[in-house]
């Protein structure tokens, strides 16, 4: 499969806006329910928060099958059978495509919010305080370095990987690695982003944990390796050994769904062995 929709007249990705962008209500055990993959770096996010702030028991969590097809994620056991019928439920007029992490209110039968980059700084000011990921006194500089991590690495790997214009493509890659080698410098003095571990290490972690084994092949980002850079691989390794982080990477369902989903990219659905990392500290 391929964002078709996405690719504007010049051969660009243009990521399609959030569609649902309400606010969670205050924390209420068995509302709400979070539907998230391994496999996708938006949803991983919302994951390894929910996991730090302890959120397991105020936050329910479904976890999709890695294979989408035409219809989009499927939802093991059957209720609903794909997230689509989810997103027409709350809008029998949507079109777009069917995203996660989204969240369901069970209590008013809607989807609230598929708005990942708003839903982690939902959790961390709203339903979890320890530790601090959005601390008050960090949050422009916080804000700044997201918007940066976005346009020069999150995304960018994906406007690499399904530009359908070499200049394009060119303009991506060179914001990725112009982003990495920026990272490489100030990680080299600092065990987190900040002095303290932040919501901005969470959304760098979701793109390195899947550079080597995903971008780096399949989406061209070949300029050089996460491991090719000491301080980036060590920091990654570091967060890696955090249960919250480590513990919902999942390999696998990243592996076969990049390689099994995005035929325009890989024909032939074949999903490559390794490579061989060792994520120990």
């Amino acid at each position: 499969m391929k964002p078709s929709r996405e690719i504007s007249g010049d051969g660009r990705f243009v990521r399609q806006p959030n569609h649902f962008t309400g606010r969670l209500g205050p924390p209420e055990p068995g509302r709400y329910r979070l539907y998230a993959s391994y496999a996708c770096p938006w949803a991983h996010r919302v994951l390894i928060v929910r996991r730090l702030l302890g959120l397991e028991d105020l936050l329910d969590v479904t976890i999709v099958d890695p294979i989408r097809d035409e219809k989009g994620w499927r939802v093991p056991g059957g209720d609903p059978e794909y997230l689509s019928e989810l997103y027409h439920a709350t809008d029998p007029g949507y079109t777009g495509r069917y995203t996660v992490p989204c969240i369901w209110d069970t209590h008013e039968k809607r989807l609230v919010t598929n708005d990942f980059p708003q839903i982690t700084l939902d959790l961390e000011m709203s339903w979890g305080t320890s530790p601090d990921l959005y601390p008050e006194r960090l949050r422009p500089d916080i804000d700044i370095m997201n918007d940066r991590l976005y346009h020069g690495l999150n995304n960018a790997v994906y406007e690499a990987g399904f530009a359908r214009d070499q200049q394009a493509y060119e303009e991506a890659v060179a914001r990725v690695f112009t982003t990495l080698d920026h990272l490489e410098v100030r990680l080299a003095e600092s065990a987190y982003l900040f002095d303290t571990l932040t919501e901005s290490d969470v959304r760098l972690y979701a793109t390195l944990a899947r550079f080597d084994t995903v971008y780096y092949p399949h989406f061209k980002c070949m300029v050089r390796r996460l491991t090719d850079y000491p301080a980036l691989w060590a920091y990654a390794r570091r967060l890696h050994a955090i249960p919250a982080f480590g513990e919902t990477t999942d390999f696998d369902h990243i592996k076969r769904h990049y390689f099994m989903t995005q035929t325009g990219i890989n024909p032939s659905r074949i999903v490559p062995v390794g490579p061989e990392l060792d994520w120990s500290v």
